[in-house]
C-alpha cells in the first residue's frame, strides 16, 4: 500500500523542521577583562567581565569560553590587558579558543557617571561594534553589566552574519584548496594521527580520516602504513576533543589538532601547525567528531600548499 503524497510531504517537512530544531546557530563567545584604569573604578574591570560573562553564558544562542581556557590564550599569544585585544589579534585568539565573537572593553568615569564600554569583534571577520551603558555616582555594576549583556547578546543575534564568516561547506573548501594548487606536482603522503576523546583513544579517528579524505580529493596520494610503498612526505601529530558544556538538548565539544609534515628521505620539517575548532550537536560523540573534522579542514587548507612543488 502506498503512503499518500500529502503524508509524505507532511513527514518530510516535519523531519526538516526536527534538524533545523535540532541545529541551531550556536556561537561561541569569549569575554575578556575589561580594561579600568581611572581611579576609583581599578578594581572594577574583572568584576564587571566576569559578571557579563555570567548573563551571556544565559544566552541559549551563545556558549562562553571557560576562563582557563582564556587566559591560555592571552599566555599563548602574549595578550595582556582587553585594550590590546584588537581586530588583527582576535583571528589568533579565535583559532586558539574556537570563538566566533570576543567581547573587550573598559570601565571609566566621566565627572561624576561610570561608564562601561564594551567592544564585541567578529574573529572571523574582523568586524566590530561597540556598545555603552553608564550611571550615575555610585551606580551599581552588576544592574550596569546585565544591561551590557543584553545589547551584547541583542547586537550577536541581529548582525552574527557579519561578525561570523559565511559558512563554507567541506565540498568548497576542497575545490578551493584544488584550485589553489593548480599544476603543483602532489607528493605522496602518510597521514597518521593519534587521536583521543576525553583522555580516552578512540577507534576510528575523525581528524586522520578527513585529512586522508581531503588529501586524496586534491590529488595527492596517500599511502597507509599497509603499504610496501614509501610516502615522500610523513604528517604525523596528535588530536584531542573534549566535553564543552551542555546547553539544553545542545553539547558543544572542543577539539585541538597539532601536526608535522616532514620530508621522509631527508626528515626535514617541512610544516609545523596546528588548529582549534568547537562544534555543538545533540550526541556528545559527533559533536567531538565535527569539531575535530573541523580543524582538519582549516590546517589542510594551510598546509597542503606548502607540501605541493
Amino acid at each position: 500500500m502506498k503512503t499518500p503524497i500529502p503524508i509524505i510531504m507532511s513527514l518530510t517537512l516535519l523531519a526538516a523542521a526536527l534538524v533545523q530544531a535540532a541545529s541551531p546557530e550556536v556561537l561561541t563567545i569569549a569575554v575578556f577583562d575589561f580594561e579600568s584604569k581611572d581611579e576609583g573604578v581599578r578594581s572594577l574591570g574583572p568584576k564587571v567581565a566576569a559578571l557579563v560573562n555570567a548573563n551571556l553564558s544565559a544566552e541559549p544562542q551563545l556558549i562562553t569560553v571557560e576562563r582557563a581556557e582564556l587566559e591560555k590564550a592571552l599566555g599563548e599569544q602574549e595578550l595582556g590587558l582587553s585594550g590590546t585585544v584588537n581586530a588583527e589579534s582576535a583571528a589568533k585568539v579565535g583559532n586558539l579558543t574556537g570563538a566566533k565573537v570576543l567581547v573587550t572593553g573598559r570601565v571609566f568615569q566621566v565627572d561624576k557617571n561610570m561608564v562601561i564600554v564594551a567592544k564585541i569583534i567578529g574573529t572571523e571577520t574582523s568586524r566590530v561594534y561597540g556598545e555603552v551603558v553608564n550611571g550615575g555616582a555610585g551606580a551599581n555594576i552588576t544592574d550596569l553589566s546585565v544591561e551590557l549583556a543584553k545589547k551584547i547578546a541583542a547586537d550577536v543575534a541581529q548582525k552574527g552574519d557579519t561578525l561570523v564568516a559565511k559558512v563554507v561547506t567541506p565540498e568548497e573548501r576542497i575545490a578551493r584548496i584544488k584550485a589553489g594548487l593548480g599544476d603543483k606536482k602532489r607528493s605522496s603522503v602518510s597521514v597518521r594521527i593519534e587521536e583521543r576523546h576525553f583522555g580516552q583513544p578512540v577507534i576510528d579517528p575523525a581528524a586522520e580520516t578527513e585529512l586522508t579524505v581531503i588529501f586524496q580529493k586534491t590529488g595527492f596520494t596517500v599511502i597507509d602504513d599497509k603499504s610496501t610503498n614509501k610516502p615522500d612526505i610523513e604528517i604525523t601529530g596528535q588530536a584531542f576533543s573534549a566535553y564543552g558544556m551542555r546547553k539544553g538538548n545542545l553539547i558543544s565539544c572542543r577539539s585541538r589538532i597539532e601536526l608535522k609534515a616532514h620530508e621522509r628521505s631527508s626528515g626535514k620539517i617541512l610544516a609545523a601547525d596546528s588548529q582549534t575548532s568547537v562544534a555543538v550537536d545533540i550526541a556528545e560523540q559527533t559533536a567531538a567528531k565535527t569539531a575535530l573534522e573541523n580543524a582538519a579542514l582549516e590546517i589542510a587548507e594551510r598546509l597542503a600548499p606548502q607540501l605541493a612543488q
